[in-house]
């Protein structure tokens, strides 16, 4: 068994020291988001560096010995701790109040990015169909979906014709944001407790230039509104555990209520098959103002989507 350990080392050692490397590396240069969004794309992906390392790390402690063991081990246990440093935060922020399952007034929203290149959208409506929530943002939207939608006759649409549209059981108050532009759009309806806003979004990937402006104009939107009653979902391109997304978290002055829950990718691409094996990156969010307690935030099931479904159930806070 010795021998068996040692060729291993001798076999493996480097590429898996590589490899540590790599996610050690990566998670490493990381850090250096907080002073440049470039640096940030590396924060997005810590699972995977956290994943990687860990890997790393079990392979050196079963298969090897000696100084490639350490070596590996060393440079494993540096990508783990940055790695940590990145999702640590995610998993012990405070995510707002909670309600029992069989709190009063709740209400059930459904987030989703239902694909331009969707083989099936109707599998997506059908779903949503019998999933039934109070209220559906909608991104990516295509002509096809939006005629079924209004052939269905089953819900009031605001921005019919936009990619990212809201559904809804009851008639909106009011919608629109003025001269605001762009995948955004807006509904306020009225409750027992009175009026609230729900945004819809769609941002751009955290490669894309237009990605700042795009959180920048949605926090002004936010702002035009009462925050404890307003709530903010979509598809935002942007991880948790970014250092961008951390300081849009504060500047939208609203609790975030999901908690890493992985949303992307839902199936495998043309050129990058492997993809739709596990999802590995949390980018569907869902915000909601302190009057909001959060009763369940789930995943929804794999459909005709390269994102699944968020499914979110809230209810006002009780009275004190």
């Amino acid at each position: 068994m010795g021998l068996v350990r040692l060729a291993l080392s001798f076999l493996l050692g480097p590429p898996v020291f590589l490899l540590a490397a790599l996610c050690a590396g990566a998670a490493a240069a990381a850090q250096q988001g907080r002073d440049s969004l470039r640096w940030d794309v590396l924060a997005h992906f810590a699972p995977l560096w956290l994943a990687g390392a860990l890997a790393c790390a079990l392979v050196a402690l079963i298969a090897f010995r000696g100084l490639a063991k350490l070596l590996v081990l060393g440079m494993a246990a540096t990508g783990l701790v940055f790695s940590a440093m990145l999702i640590g935060p995610e998993l012990t922020r405070p995510a707002g109040p909670s309600a029992a399952p069989d709190a009063p007034g709740q209400l059930k929203i459904v987030q989703f990015n239902v694909w331009h290149d969707s083989p099936d959208p109707e599998r997506n409506l059908d779903w949503l169909m019998r999933e039934d929530p109070d209220i559906t943002v909608l991104e990516e939207t295509t002509p096809r979906l939006r005629e079924a939608i209004k052939a269905s006759g089953r819900w009031r649409v605001t921005c019919p014709n936009c990619e990212v549209m809201i559904l809804s059981k009851s008639e909106p108050v009011a919608e629109g944001l003025g001269k605001v532009h762009g995948p955004i759009t807006r509904a306020t309806f009225r409750d027992a407790r009175g009026e609230f806003t729900v945004i819809g979004v769609h941002n751009a990937w955290p490669t894309d230039a237009d990605q700042p402006g795009q959180e920048a104009r949605l926090a002004q939107a936010i702002a035009r509104f009462p925050r404890e009653r307003t709530i903010v979902t979509g598809d935002f391109n942007s991880a948790p555990w970014s250092f961008q997304r951390r300081r849009w978290d504060a500047r939208f002055g609203l609790i975030r209520r999901e908690r890493a829950l992985f949303t992307w990718p839902a199936t495998p691409y043309k050129r990058l098959r492997w993809l739709g094996s596990v999802p590995f990156l949390p980018i569907d969010h869902v915000y909601a103002g302190d009057d909001w307690a959060t009763v369940s935030i789930t995943r929804g099931p794999k459909l005709a989507s390269d994102h699944y479904p968020v499914v979110a159930i809230l209810a006002p806070v009780a009275p004190r």
